[in-house]
């Protein structure tokens, strides 16, 4: 238990060392060159067409299940 709350510490330590770095670069630099919504829009669409696709193969799959079984 001695040793979780020491690494616990430690990685709490690090993570607001980290936010505090961050937040002084964005101070620095408050244009950094965030990313544009329109890129996030093409990310949404493309994991939502694979999702919609391995979905898609998924379900034929099991619909055909006992067909293939002879392949």
């Amino acid at each position: 238990m001695k040793h979780t709350a020491i690494r616990f510490h430690r990685t709490v330590r690090q993570l607001a060392e980290r936010v505090e770095e961050s937040l002084a670069e964005l101070q620095q630099r408050p244009d950094r060159g965030d990313i544009s919504i329109t890129t996030v829009i093409i990310w949404v669409a493309a994991v939502t067409g694979a999702l919609l696709i391995a979905g898609t193969i998924a379900l034929v799959i099991a619909k055909y299940n006992e067909d293939l079984n002879g392949i």
